[in-house]
């Protein structure tokens, strides 16, 4: 396909849950639903169901189980998210400067949160910044500059004195932090996996919550009363009885900790949305997982009980809307995937994707 060439997508296109139209184009890279009046313009049609580029919440490119990554990597971590059909990814905290990926038309678009930001020894070496409370708001205000509209906290990890999850920063700190954040206009999120951290961080304005598997009947009203989204990242929560049986004999209180987060995974996230809370898909590829997980993750939510249109729009329509980024709108960059059939009625039709097109070239 040639850099001139007019693609032409016809079938069903699912512009929104229920914008569903008959055809789309393809023109200097960008959609148009008004057909192209040049005659002898090359034409190349691709049929099917038709989605906005999937998008991964939260994922980490230039990054693995021990850091920073070089370049080479990052490109292929980039790449098997483009293969599923992951074209927007929200790196939720990475050490890697990844901006030269921003030069490359073919490779997804991605939404920075700079680098995590963690209590002292609190988190995966060489991941974070490792800072005590004074510094927060410092911190925070370089990620802010540093991000693209986003920026990752740490909320809560093993206390190896307590021998449990517990919360990383004192109330006043986060207050500060986010309010800091918010006034350089990024907007906050947190890993959290336990409870304790939760209603401090919501109180204190964040916007979002990573993992959230300590939310409670308590506090599950709060998170839906304040709007605050949360990405349940359910590929990397079953990885939860692995890391206990791991760390059964050193640490056994949180061990059992991590087995009954794990074991209320579902209800918690069925509870969370039927409460309203909105949630997103994201899978943490870049840590241990690997990328490509995003259809997985899909699956996991109507496994808890989302129903599929609410999940598939968790990585399309209303993903997109969340991250400020457009679908398939007139005028739009044509990020978009192509299926043999419709991803409403089974959404494990995202696992194989007919074609992906990413600025207007088909790239798989």
């Amino acid at each position: 396909m040639s850099d001139h060439a007019v693609l032409h997508v016809k079938g069903r296109v699912l512009v929104g849950p229920e914008d569903v139209r008959d055809e789309l184009w393809v023109v200097g890279g960008r959609v148009t639903y008004d057909r192209p009046v040049d005659p002898a313009a090359e034409t190349v049609t691709v049929e099917g169901w038709a989605l906005p580029g999937l998008v991964d919440a939260h994922c980490h490119v230039g990054l693995d189980a021990h850091g920073p990554v070089d370049a080479a990597t990052a490109e292929k971590q980039a790449l098997t998210d483009r293969e599923i059909g992951a074209l927007l990814l929200r790196d939720a905290g990475s050490p890697s400067d990844t901006r030269w990926i921003d030069d490359r038309e073919d490779l997804p678009k991605i939404i920075r949160a700079g680098r995590h930001i963690a209590r002292t020894r609190r988190y995966i070496r060489n991941y974070a910044h490792e800072i005590e409370p004074d510094d927060l708001v410092a911190y925070v205000a370089r990620e802010a500059r540093r991000g693209d509209g986003w920026v990752k906290l740490v909320g809560d990890w093993i206390d190896r004195e307590a021998g449990d999850l517990t919360a990383c920063w004192p109330r006043e700190a986060v207050e500060a932090a986010i309010a800091e954040a918010h006034r350089l206009g990024a907007r906050v999120t947190a890993h959290c996996f336990a409870e304790d951290s939760l209603r401090d961080l919501v109180e204190a304005g964040i916007d979002c919550i990573e993992h959230a598997t300590g939310l409670t009947e308590e506090t599950i009203p709060l998170f839906a009363e304040r709007g605050v989204a949360i990405v349940p990242t359910l590929v990397n929560i079953a990885t939860f009885p692995g890391l206990a049986a791991g760390g059964e004999k050193k640490f056994p209180r949180w061990s059992a900790h991590m087995r009954r987060l794990h074991d209320r995974r579902y209800d918690t996230v069925r509870s969370a949305y039927d409460a309203g809370i909105p949630v997103f898909v994201g899978t943490d590829a870049g840590g241990s997982l690997p990328h490509g997980l995003v259809a997985a993750e899909v699956a996991e939510l109507t496994r808890a009980g989302i129903p599929p249109l609410a999940a598939l729009s968790a990585t399309t329509w209303g993903a997109r809307d969340w991250l400020g980024r457009p679908g398939l709108a007139e005028g739009a960059p044509a990020d978009l995937v192509v299926y043999e059939a419709d991803p409403r009625q089974d959404v494990r039709v995202l696992a194989a994707p007919r074609r992906v097109v990413l600025n207007g070239r088909v790239v798989a």
